[in-house]
């Protein structure tokens, strides 16, 4: 009989926030820039797009998603990923630190 309440309890669940949670905790996860590099934040993926802005030394970000665009090199390799830093602010992957050579998240829509 438990068994049952717990399956019926299951089944009415409401999951309406299941994806801000998992965004959100996304967005918690941040990545090192490159040490003794101040990057350029881009208005889009490549660097013929406007700077935004510049992150200063020892900084770390979060990646919302991530996009393929112009390829940099940098002290990570060579990369033609861009990070999502925040809505219109992209950084090439090639100057953090993912511990990856591929897409840490979810592609940009």
């Amino acid at each position: 009989m438990a068994i049952e309440e717990i399956a019926e309890t299951a089944d009415t669940r409401d999951t309406t926030g299941i994806a801000e949670t998992a965004e959100t905790a996304a967005a918690a996860v941040t990545y090192p820039i490159a040490p003794g590099y101040q990057v350029n934040v881009r208005s889009g993926p490549g660097t013929s797009y406007k700077i935004v802005k510049v992150l200063p030394y020892n900084s770390r970000v979060p990646i919302r998603c991530q996009r393929r665009g112009q390829k940099v090199s940098g002290p990570y390799g060579t990369s033609d990923i861009w990070d999502s830093i925040a809505a219109g602010q992209y950084v090439s992957d090639a100057y953090v630190k993912t511990g990856s050579d591929g897409f840490v998240t979810t592609p940009c829509g």
